[in-house]
């Protein structure tokens, strides 16, 4: 992670992510920057609007926080007495077909 965070505040500032530039931002930071990791890095954010990218990871993430504020799954639904005195004619209406059964 410290690789993207890295790329990611080099843009910010306005300077360009390459690799001399990712492995000073990351010597500065206490990290020893891996060669085939900065490489890589560079390599894969070839041709990539970070703006963009940033902007679409907002998205997402706002678009899921509704999801997270969901009831837990543990949480029973309250139900409405309406629901539950229907249940209970329902149950008392079986009790009594039961009991013509035996006279």
């Amino acid at each position: 992670m410290e690789y993207i965070y890295a790329a990611m505040l080099i843009h910010k500032a306005g300077g360009k992510v390459d690799e001399a530039t990712t492995k000073k931002v990351l010597e500065a930071a206490g990290v020893k920057a891996d060669d085939s990791r900065v490489k890589a890095l560079i390599a894969s954010l070839e041709g990539v609007n970070i703006d963009e990218a940033i902007e679409k990871a907002a998205v997402a993430q706002v678009a899921a926080a509704p999801a997270a504020e969901a009831a837990p799954a543990g949480e029973k639904k309250k139900e409405s007495p309406a629901k539950k005195e229907e249940e209970k004619k329902s149950e008392e209406q079986a009790a009594a077909g039961l009991g013509s059964l035996f006279g």
